[in-house]
């Protein structure tokens, strides 16, 4: 019989091998700060190794020269596209290189004909035939989808910009909290590497996860989505609750009236009967948030099904989580494995007086 160490070990060494299991928390940082490395093209196909034969070691010295030649000038080839690339790049200074992916997106008044420089101050914009792509040194790499409008509102110790409408997918490499998104419902503050942001007309918007993990946050309304989950928001609401978009059709639909429809205590309290119903294990992400969001006659109810699918750590009590001390909430959501909510709280600590909206 394997012990509860070894089956342990072998969980995470399944997500090592093929993404299942538990991931662990060092993995996931590390694959945070390692993911604009990642390869997501199909691995090539290599001609198969035909042994050669002995009596024949002549040839080897020129198939040696001829592989050297082809690496050399491999080599000068991509150091010659690099240098050009550089040299053609517009002089930009505080701001983001702008280039254009398809049609004419418009950076300030003008048409974006190749490259440009987006400016503190300035908007970039494209139309439904329109992409482009934004890029800043130490900082990350922005995809404009059509449909979108953006302005680059600061570019100091904080970068920050303004998605007004449209769709953007960000892959950041910056330091966790140093990049962040206003948009007209709330701050996205990343603390990972890779997210789609969602903005439609109305102001609503979603922020989906793909790599390590995002802040939304209104006030003192906050969310955090980890990778592979998701999290609405409303105009003068603020973040929702965040989920796991596998979940059930009941659970998502009584998660969504819980945060932005239910406007009595009777029917919040059928729609946390609902979640709490229809949640798994994995939705532990969502039971942590609703501790500070449900009416307090129902957080006992929140605690008992959250506390059996991730029993909190000794020091944790329910009589603290029942009157929401901070430091026990932070000491569970550390011991669920999505990431150390210590990050969150320095960035906090450190931009209080940054988070005021920016016209």
């Amino acid at each position: 019989m394997d012990s509860d160490k070894e089956r342990e070990s072998r969980i995470e060494n399944d997500y090592l091998w093929d993404g299942s299991g538990d991931p662990d928390t060092d993995v996931q940082k590390l694959e945070a700060l390692l993911c604009k490395y990642r390869h997501d093209r199909p691995a090539p196909a290599f001609p198969a190794v035909v042994p050669k034969r002995r009596w024949a070691p002549r040839q080897w010295p020129m198939r040696l020269s001829l592989a050297a030649a082809g690496a050399i000038f491999l080599s000068i080839a991509v150091a010659g596209f690099v240098i050009y690339e550089r040299q053609h790049q517009p002089p930009i200074s505080g701001g983001w290189n702008v280039s254009r992916v398809a049609g004419s997106p418009r950076l300030g008044r003008q048409v974006l004909s190749a490259r440009g420089a987006l400016k503190v101050g300035e908007a970039v914009e494209t139309d439904n035939q329109s992409r482009a792509n934004l890029q800043a040194d130490g900082v990350g790499e922005i995809e404009m989808e059509p449909d979108t409008r953006l302005r680059l509102v600061t570019m100091g110790a904080l970068k920050r910009i303004s998605l007004d409408h449209g769709i953007i997918h960000a892959f950041i490499w910056s330091p966790p909290g140093l990049f962040v998104v206003d948009t007209p419902s709330a701050t996205a503050v990343d603390l990972g590497c890779a997210y789609t942001l969602e903005v439609d007309d109305s102001g609503s918007g979603t922020v989906r996860t793909k790599l390590g993990w995002v802040g939304f946050k209104l006030d003192g309304h906050e969310s955090f989505i980890p990778a592979g989950a998701v999290c609405a928001t409303r105009p003068k609401v603020g973040p929702g609750t965040p989920y796991f978009e596998d979940a059930s059709e009941d659970f998502r639909s009584a998660l969504k009236r819980f945060d932005f429809e239910d406007s009595n205590p009777q029917k919040r309290a059928q729609d946390v009967a609902t979640i709490l119903a229809n949640a798994r294990k994995q939705d532990a992400l969502t039971l942590w948030h609703m501790l500070s969001r449900v009416d307090e006659d129902q957080r006992g109810r929140v605690y008992d099904q959250l506390a059996e699918f991730a029993p909190p750590p000794a020091s944790v009590t329910k009589d603290g989580i029942l009157r929401l001390d901070q430091a026990m909430l932070d000491q569970w959501w550390n011991s669920l494995g999505f990431d150390d909510i210590s990050v969150w709280r320095r960035w906090e600590h450190s931009w209080a007086g940054e988070l005021g909206p920016k016209k």
